[in-house]
């Protein structure tokens, strides 16, 4: 059902007996990795890669609670090549845009 997320691994980190906690997580996730994420292309037309590396490492556990592993593996990979990473971040952006879709479906879906 899903290209990025894992219904299994959000359940497995948060539990399935609290909708409304679930929904908090997720929200937080969305307003503080994702969000931080999709600024990386300014920090990358700035050469900051300081502070690429520490928002790719500050996201990762996040994508392993909503089952991103994909993501969480471009995580890494930027992060052992900050200087050559510019086009992962590309890929990382798409791979963002799916998430943010996919979480916005699944909250919706969860009573």
């Amino acid at each position: 059902m899903y290209q990025l997320i894992s219904e299994q691994s959000i359940y497995q980190y948060f539990g399935d007996d609290d909708p409304d906690m679930i929904r908090e997580m997720i929200q937080i996730i969305l307003d503080t990795n994702i969000k931080d994420l999709k600024e990386l292309g300014s920090f990358y037309s700035g050469g900051d890669f300081a502070t690429i590396k520490k928002r790719c490492h500050k996201a990762k556990p996040s994508m392993s609670y909503i089952g991103a592993i994909k993501t969480r593996k471009t995580l890494e990979e930027i992060e052992a090549n900050l200087e050559n990473s510019a086009p992962l971040n590309d890929s990382l952006q798409e791979q963002i845009k799916v998430i943010e879709s996919e979480l916005s479906k699944f909250v919706s879906a969860i009573n």
